[in-house]
């Protein structure tokens, strides 16, 4: 809380503080947001507030200010407001701007990660159980989150042991005439077939969906009895599917690294404080379970008190997700904000949110593990940077740069010759791989000849910096990089070096990493604008990192273009048929035994397949003949 530093912070801020003074008389006592918007008409600073003109009038005053707002301030050149009816949806639409538009100047929770549930759907006769991530838009019931995919995948394995659930497609549902691998190995009862009846599936669903609702004792001890009438009856076979299907269920609840009987559905979240960062550590407890843990690093968070990250965190973190019935945390809120997002979380959950700071007992207990866990992740992520800032201040010596690149971006192709040709985008900086902002190019360009690396260079980078051009007219230059890195030789460094000049790209330094003799690791060759090409010693640690920001974009682009590949082997070409279902696709293959026979057939053969209109068959041999 300090006066701006000198003469030219002076003048600076006393003109973005007038700019405040300015729009003074023409704000509203009511509710709402605003927004501090700079000389580009970027968003510097998103808040909220109960009454606008008594919150923004504060700015006009640096004594009561952190020197991160009175920067804020020093930059502000307009201001918008939005009103609101109530304060609590001025604090849900604070939230959602922070997230949509990254301000400078806010609290931020970078992380755009859906959390995985497990699904058991509800459109379909025979209910399907399944790992969902994004929009909760199907049919069906939710349980999670959970906290990564890998804690989901294995649960689903139990879970398919345990109660016999399909996982396959509804199309491969339709399509199936005999059981496939899954019921061999007993990880499903084959209702595709009809191996078990309507009634007794919906037993199975039934108690799937009791388990994962946290009544797995009982689901446990049924199955136990059953065993036993089966054991004393000298059914042998079937009480040792029981106990197979117990073993499952109790691999599911061994696997939880904590349980506690007191807490059905919560989360806990702990912050821990050190060198200017922050982490926050979130367990999730679902049904008596825990269903793992995730770290978060919000940013901008020095000048604030735990409590002050912990209300912008909350609001931030819940804008998207339906909040248990509990969240414990580690630090209290401030006083005026803690009934505000009391409410604000159960108008979002449609139901009541105990917000709590637990101070003895099991649940003291959880915060404090949470708590242990963010001060332990907090320790390896400052190692980790600290070591990471070391090799971006070499690589800005090493390239010339002004500064270390905050963002770099590495760009490589992969495909096999020419054919399923896809381009791969990663992004490092400070804090290491930003994988969430990796990015794919599905190459689309019809003149482009197969395997021509250059041209499909050309056009992965043409739509990257358009975008970011289109972004930037509207205020966001966050996605620009400090430092391009492409794969390639002096050829593709010329022809990238091009289109950068006739896009307008002027000021984002460009750099190629060329295989060295015999494509041996260590002999890279580096190629710059203005300078001869270049090599460093094998053991630099700056050539390492450059290296493996290299072979990791190597991995994405292989790694995207394998799954392009596998997807268009197992696909159709009957696929892309308007109008033509799992049920006359299967008669169409009967008929004709293969996809290119249907699409050398004539129109009278095609439409002689039972199920098949004249129409129809018009309609599809116009799709394989479309000159005719």
């Amino acid at each position: 809380m300090t006066e701006p530093q000198n003469a030219a912070t002076s003048k600076s801020f006393s003109r973005g503080a007038a700019v405040i003074e300015d729009h003074l008389t023409r704000l509203p006592g009511s509710p709402g947001v605003y927004r501090m918007l700079g000389q580009t008409g970027d968003v510097l600073y998103v808040g909220k507030a109960k009454n606008l003109k008594k919150r923004v009038i504060a700015y006009t005053r640096p004594e009561r200010l952190s020197l991160r707002i009175q920067r804020m301030v020093s930059e502000t050149h307009t201001l918008e407001v939005v009103t609101t009816h109530t304060e609590v949806e001025a604090l849900l639409l604070e939230a959602n701007l922070i997230k949509k538009l990254g301000p400078k100047y806010n609290i931020l929770l970078k992380d755009d990660k859906s959390f995985p549930y497990i699904l058991i759907t509800g459109d379909h006769a025979y209910p399907q159980i399944v790992k969902h991530r994004g929009a909760r838009n199907r049919k069906g019931e939710y349980f999670g989150p959970f906290a990564s995919a890998g804690a989901v995948n294995q649960t689903l394995a139990q879970l398919q042991r345990a109660f016999l659930l399909r996982s396959c497609t509804d199309s491969v549902f339709s399509s199936r005439s005999r059981p496939c691998l899954l019921f061999q190995i007993k990880r499903c009862s084959a209702p595709c077939v009809d191996r078990i009846s309507p009634p007794d599936y919906g037993a199975l669903v039934d108690e799937a969906r009791s388990f994962l609702s946290g009544r797995s004792q009982q689901v446990q001890k049924a199955l136990v009895k059953q065993m036993e009438t089966a054991a004393e009856e000298m059914n042998y076979e079937e009480a040792a599917v029981f106990r197979d299907r117990i073993r499952a269920l109790s691999s599911v609840q061994a696997r939880q690294d904590i349980n506690s009987i007191d807490i059905e559905e919560a989360d806990v979240i702990a912050l821990h404080q050190a060198g200017g960062d922050c982490c926050i550590q979130v367990l999730f407890f679902r049904s008596g379970c825990n269903f793992g843990n995730r770290a978060f690093f919000p940013t901008h968070t020095q000048d604030e008190t735990p409590e002050e990250v912990l209300a912008a965190f909350l609001a931030q973190f819940y804008e998207d997700k339906v909040p248990p019935r509990e969240v414990m945390l580690s630090h209290g809120l401030p006083a005026e904000d803690q009934p505000l997002i009391v409410e604000a979380l159960a108008q979002r959950a449609g139901r009541k949110v105990a917000v709590t700071v637990p101070q003895r007992g099991d649940r003291r207990k959880m915060v404090m593990h949470a708590y242990d866990n963010a001060r332990e992740a907090l320790g390896r992520r400052q190692a980790e940077s600290s070591a990471t800032r070391k090799l971006l201040d070499g690589v800005a010596d090493l390239f010339g740069l002004d500064a270390p690149p905050e963002r770099i971006e590495v760009y490589d192709n992969s495909h096999i010759q020419g054919a399923h040709a896809v381009g791969g985008m990663i992004v490092a900086g400070p804090e290491g791989f930003i994988k969430n902002a990796y990015r794919k190019f599905n190459i689309k360009g019809e003149e482009i000849a197969p395997g021509d690396d250059f041209a499909m260079m050309k056009e992965v980078l043409t739509r990257r910096f358009k975008r970011a051009k289109d972004e930037e007219a509207e205020g966001d230059r966050s996605s620009w990089p400090d430092l391009v890195l492409i794969d390639g030789g002096p050829g593709q460094f010329k022809v990238v070096e091009a289109l950068m000049e006739e896009m307008g790209v002027t000021d984002v330094a460009l750099v190629s990493i060329a295989k060295g003799q015999d494509r041996d690791a260590g002999r890279e060759r580096f190629h710059m604008a203005g300078k001869p090409s270049f090599s460093l010693p094998p053991n630099d640690p700056v050539l390492y990192y450059l290296q493996r920001l290299r072979d990791e974009a190597h991995r994405f682009a292989i790694g995207t273009h394998r799954a392009k590949r596998s997807a268009a082997i197992g696909k159709s070409p009957l696929d892309d048929l308007p109008g033509i279902g799992p049920a006359r696709k299967k008669a169409l293959l009967h008929h004709f035994g293969s996809a290119r026979a249907v699409s050398e057939a004539g129109l009278s053969d095609l439409a002689g397949v039972e199920g098949i209109s004249q129409a129809m068959a018009k309609k599809i041999y116009d799709h394989f003949h479309p000159n005719r």
